[in-house]
């Protein structure tokens, strides 16, 4: 590795405490939004350094709101709670327990809990309307958000009650498999999906407010998993880019929502985060949010921040829908980019890319790992690394040698009927 060890040497500068972020703040100027990576869903360190980041680019950049790699409707509760909305419990440890659908440890944790309860004490010396909100960006909850739309109705618009029963009614006979039921329902939902959309996004755009605009983005959901299930079973890579374009789509939307001048962070999984150009994903003909979210703003306006570790343990299950177990990450793979990290780069560090005159680290493509919620550490030389080009996939890096998983919290119960990606 001593190809590399000068230019890690340059690159990396020991993180020792949150005041080491100075470097990305600066880095992140007057950016609009700022994503920030994940190498899994279950590593303390990754949420941890994430969410001490994420705290000084709302205290001292005015970010308005976090929007996560999960579903609209769970983390809406969330919102709730961490803004001070009426009715609401105190701690938003208890909107996080009720997340249900598998992988519930995602957002479910006490890593995010920790984070939240802080967002909502910020909050409450504030103004509501400058109140930082937690949105989610994912568009696997098509019941729950069905569930929401008419719950919403019912309670502000009974009159639109029979257009929301249509959808609802076209989703019924198929349960909760709709995926597996497109193969046999060739027209599907959509059209029933498309009237309560155009009807929802109207009433959202004229009344401007935070549950109109909340009942407009259940029905984005519904119509994004709608196409999402139907490319899914049809094979091929285009579910993945119909899901990343729904969260660019509903990551705009947000934007949009909270005024001129907001300002997203972004938290997903590097896969999402980094972007698909400077990896093999483009030869696949993926997209992803972090090469959208670019295109949509301009590379100038967006930060992409990656994140990996060398070795430790994580948490991930075994199957789809398996039980959350807590097992061993190995040492990387001979010469990947964690290899090359563990051997040049401090225990804990931060990696601020030059905008130009990449070094060969930066502009050599090497592999780079990726575990997702199914994970079997026996198989992860023969996978699990995306081939990357690191400084035209990310602006900065977060790296730590030796990880631990993080802590679930425990929830009611989880569904695994529809699989995910990353």
């Amino acid at each position: 590795m001593g190809r590399y060890a000068e230019e890690v040497a340059a690159l990396a500068a020991p993180l020792t405490d949150a005041g080491d972020f100075d470097v990305l703040l600066d880095r992140v100027g007057d950016a609009r939004v700022v994503m920030i990576g994940e190498a899994s869903h279950g590593t303390h360190e990754f949420y941890r350094w994430r969410a001490l980041l994420t705290q000084r680019l709302i205290t001292e950049r005015g970010f308005s709101f976090v929007a996560v790699e999960g579903d609209w409707p769970d983390c809406d509760r969330v919102d709730r709670v961490v803004r001070l909305r009426t009715d609401t419990p105190d701690d938003p440890r208890t909107a996080l327990t009720t997340f249900e659908r598998w992988p519930t440890w995602l957002w479910a944790n006490e890593e995010v809990a920790d984070f939240t309860r802080l967002l909502r004490a910020h909050n409450a010396g504030l103004d509501e309307q400058r109140r930082t909100g937690f949105h989610g960006l994912d568009v696997y909850s098509l019941w729950a958000s069905l569930r929401e739309i008419m719950a919403h109705l019912r309670e502000h618009d009974p009159a639109e009650v029979p257009t929301a029963l249509a959808a609802y009614r076209c989703f019924e006979p198929h349960g909760e498999n709709y995926a597996r039921a497109t193969r046999f329902v060739p027209e599907g939902c959509a059209r029933e999906v498309v009237d309560l959309l155009v009807r929802l996004r109207e009433r959202a755009a004229a009344e401007g407010t935070g549950d109109a605009f909340g009942a407009w983005q259940n029905a984005e959901v519904v119509a994004g998993a709608e196409r999402y299930y139907r490319t899914m079973v049809a094979g091929g890579r285009e579910s993945w880019n119909v899901r990343d374009r729904h969260m660019d789509d509903t990551l705009d939307r947000l934007l949009t929502h909270y005024g001129p001048g907001s300002k997203a962070v972004v938290w997903a999984h590097n896969t999402h985060v980094g972007d698909a150009r400077a990896t093999t994903m483009a030869d696949w003909g993926e997209v992803n949010v972090g090469q959208l979210a670019r295109e949509r703003h301009g590379a100038d306006q967006v930060v992409l921040i990656g994140a990996g570790s060398h070795r430790g343990t994580v948490v991930a299950g075994d199957s789809w829908g398996a039980r959350a177990r807590e097992v061993p990450v190995p040492p990387a793979r001979a010469g990947s980019l964690e290899d090359v990290l563990h051997a040049a780069a401090p225990g804990r560090a931060v990696l601020d890319f030059p905008r130009d005159d990449h070094p060969d680290l930066l502009s050599t493509e090497l592999d780079h790992r990726a575990i997702g919620v199914v994970y079997h550490p026996e198989r992860e030389r023969r996978g699990n690394y995306v081939p990357t080009v690191l400084g035209e996939r990310y602006d900065a890096f977060l790296w730590f040698d030796e990880t631990k998983a993080l802590h679930p919290l425990p929830t009611r119960r989880e569904d695994a009927l529809e699989p995910t990606g990353t």
